[in-house]
């Protein structure tokens, strides 16, 4: 707006000296300059720093708008992980680290627009990219529902991005909870269900199909199965994640290293028999349930080699594992009452052509089947936080 009141200025002294013509000629050039500027300005790269913290590592990403330039997995030894007696004095290891990286790479810190950082364990909040605000960073410093390393994340995005002065996200972190209120009862008050999944990545693909269907994402409903060391199924209607199972230690079909929903009154009596601390009943649920219970192995790849070799009984635990999920997936469809628009398979184990085989038998008649392999958690991130560069998404407040 500036050099349109400059050229309007310069055009009426010129309207006195130079005639129409010069002054036509005059702000037409202007006009052009303007346009390129404007032009340089809004097609700049946004240049993002992704921190994404795992408890003997850091993986960093440094993205330009949605493309890679690098990646580095920066592993810590036990021997340096157990000078700290808490997550949060961690911080200034792993900060010097990846500024240390950085400057190797010839990487300017100062270059970055935004910082993203991987969201740890909050108060269940909606799905979204939020600000770091003061309030998220006193609970990702206390571990308001735990301490894990992923809670290092948002605090070192908001540390890092004061120092240059550009804004810090985190993005979906695990806690994400858009359960309807009738999903949320359990037949027991004293315990109700919890949204605890892999929302990063399921929200992720969801976004990536709707976008590549040229469709929004809250127009879809939407069933995910994301197949990791834990299984989640989610039910994803307008834009929300309205049900879906907790797949830390409560529900849903066993995976490779969690047992999933087990008869209570078993359990219950398992925990009373005087066998196991409390400790040991949850390994058995969280950590060597599942593929290591029946097989000693987390490895989907390695009970499918024994199953197409002739094992039989890995062969049966593989099929129940489809069969459980299929059950899952099933149920989700009545919660979305029977109006899927896609099914969409993603996780490490969405690899194994015969992932898709055996659900796709199962669940073919609900919906088509869209498949995205693996996970990428580095792009997910560096994708909120461009929603909210851009203009795309308000930034949410915690």
């Amino acid at each position: 707006m500036d050099i349109v009141i400059e050229v309007a200025v310069e055009a009426a002294g010129e309207l006195l000296s130079a005639g129409i013509d010069a002054v036509v000629d005059k702000a037409a050039k202007h006009k052009s300059e303007y346009k390129s500027e404007y032009r340089r300005k809004h097609t700049m790269a946004i240049k993002s720093l992704i921190i994404n913290p795992g408890s003997t590592s850091t993986k960093i990403g440094v993205f330009e708008d949605e493309n890679l330039l690098f990646e580095e997995t920066l592993r810590h030894s036990t021997e340096e992980i157990s000078k700290y007696d808490t997550i949060f004095e961690q911080k200034d290891f792993r900060k010097k680290i990846i500024t240390d990286l950085l400057a190797e790479k010839n990487c300017d810190l100062k270059s970055f627009n935004v910082i993203v950082g991987r969201g740890g364990l909050l108060k269940p909040i909606p799905g979204g990219t939020y600000t770091v605000s003061d309030e998220l960073l006193a609970d990702l410093k206390k571990g308001v529902q735990g301490q894990h390393a992923s809670n290092l994340g948002g605090i070192l995005a908001r540390e890092i991005g004061d120092e240059i002065g550009v804004p810090s996200y985190i993005v979906d972190p695990v806690v994400v909870d858009e359960l309807e209120p009738v999903a949320r009862l359990s037949g027991m008050p004293e315990l109700p269900r919890r949204s605890i999944f892999h929302a990063l990545n399921q929200k992720a693909v969801a976004r990536r199909y709707a976008k590549e269907h040229g469709v929004k994402y809250e127009d879809l409903n939407l069933i995910v199965i994301h197949l990791g060391g834990g299984v989640s199924v989610g039910a994803h209607s307008q834009g929300k994640v309205v049900d879906v199972n907790n797949i830390l230690d409560g529900e849903g079909a066993f995976s490779p290293e969690r047992a999933g929903t087990v008869p209570v009154g078993d359990l219950v009596k398992m925990c009373y028999s005087g066998k196991y601390t409390e400790k040991e009943v949850y390994k058995k649920i969280c950590g060597n349930g599942g593929l290591n219970a029946y097989l000693h192995t987390n490895d989907f790849r390695d009970m499918q080699k024994m199953a197409e070799e002739g094992d039989e009984y890995a062969a049966l635990v593989r099929d129940a594992f489809f069969y459980q999920i299929s059950k899952d997936a099933g149920a989700m469809a009545a919660v979305l009452n029977g109006k899927v628009d896609q099914i969409i398979l993603t996780g490490g184990i969405a690899y194994a052509p015969v992932t898709r085989k055996m659900l796709e038998e199962k669940l073919g008649w609900i919906a088509p089947f869209t498949v995205y392999p693996g996970e990428d958690e580095l792009l997910a991130l560096a994708q909120g936080g461009l929603r909210v560069i851009r203009g795309e998404e308000a930034a949410k407040e915690y």
